[in-house]
């Protein structure tokens, strides 16, 4: 029964906890506009992402890499097979 002594109290901090982040998202208007978020994903996005000449070497560096790591997990797969 002296349990109830310390969960009481465990209890009551977990709600004044929670009330705080939901008076916290309230005053930071994180649901001011519930709308929005629901429904784009129903619509495709008509722009495009600028292409970094950077960032597109870098990319089909990692696509090569790939390629070679794919081709080498081949045939070292080819060698253990017995004939």
């Amino acid at each position: 029964m002296s349990i109830i002594y310390v969960l009481i109290p465990i209890a009551m901090l977990f709600v004044l906890i929670a009330v705080g982040i939901f008076f916290w998202a309230v005053r930071s208007e994180q649901f001011d506009d519930l709308e929005r978020q629901s429904v784009s994903i129903l619509f495709d996005d008509d722009t495009k992402p600028a292409a970094n000449s950077g960032s597109s070497n870098q990319a089909d560096g990692d696509s090569k890499t790939e390629n070679r790591a794919a081709e080498s997990n081949q045939q070292s797969s080819a060698q253990k097979e017995p004939n």
